[in-house]
């Protein structure tokens, strides 16, 4: 007798990637379309700056390559980084009521489970199935990934800005300095300051406005009809 096919097309194939990968495909692809961006907005400014010192442009990929993008890109991702890793953390201890970022207070949830009692588990992943101190990092893996993200980012942006400010000094005819001094100076920390700030009163008005206001469909939100003192999300 004969039985039903199971193949997949490419398209339904193409179309459940697209479906159970769209998040992630859709803040890749506008990450992308930003970035490039600041490059040819950057790359056009860069260039009019040296045209005002009478120095001749610089192609783009030359731009690329420059002291001043690399600055620039990792001046934003160190912010950002540091941002997703101070929130991972916090929001591990912390409660926020009302908030659907917040966990539900004086509640266990699933997220605060021993994961040493799941090492038996088939589908468990391999850290939690091995134990040990394999899975006391892996306990703590994705803080530590965005912290480590935000150091390479804020040395990036360190060695960068040196650099940028140097190639500055040769136009204006002053003395270079080293990338620690560069890390000592007001405007290092100044360029690192003015990002951090907006991150946090970012993350900080997502807890707060989640309590009061809602986004149908959005695991970010609680449901629309949920009261305002309930804490996390359904």
């Amino acid at each position: 007798m004969a039985t039903e096919s199971t193949y997949i097309t490419p398209s339904t194939s193409l179309a459940r990637v697209l479906r159970d990968n769209g998040l992630s495909l859709t803040l890749v692809a506008l990450f992308l379309a930003f970035w490039v961006g600041q490059a040819l907005v950057g790359h056009r400014q860069h260039n009019e700056e040296l045209r005002q010192h009478g120095q001749p442009g610089v192609s783009l990929v030359a731009y690329l390559r420059s002291s001043e993008f690399l600055e620039a890109t990792a001046e934003n991702w160190e912010s950002e980084f540091l941002q997703m890793g101070a929130y991972v953390v916090l929001t591990s201890f912390l409660f926020q009521r009302g908030s659907s970022e917040s966990k539900k207070i004086g509640r266990a949830e699933s997220v605060d489970r021993d994961p040493r009692r799941s090492q038996n588990k088939r589908n468990a992943p391999w850290a939690v199935r091995r134990g040990g101190w394999m899975l006391r990092l892996y306990a703590n893996s994705l803080s530590l990934a965005f912290f480590l993200l935000f150091l390479t980012s804020f040395v990036l942006h360190a060695v960068g800005g040196a650099r940028a400010h140097n190639d500055e000094a040769l136009l204006h005819g002053a003395a270079s300095i080293s990338t620690l001094e560069y890390m000592r100076s007001a405007q290092f920390w100044f360029e690192s300051l003015q990002n951090w700030q907006s991150e946090f009163l970012a993350i900080a008005a997502m807890v707060v406005l989640s309590i009061f206001l809602r986004q149908q469909g959005s695991p970010e939100s609680k449901p629309v009809d949920a009261p305002h003192a309930q804490t996390g999300s359904e």
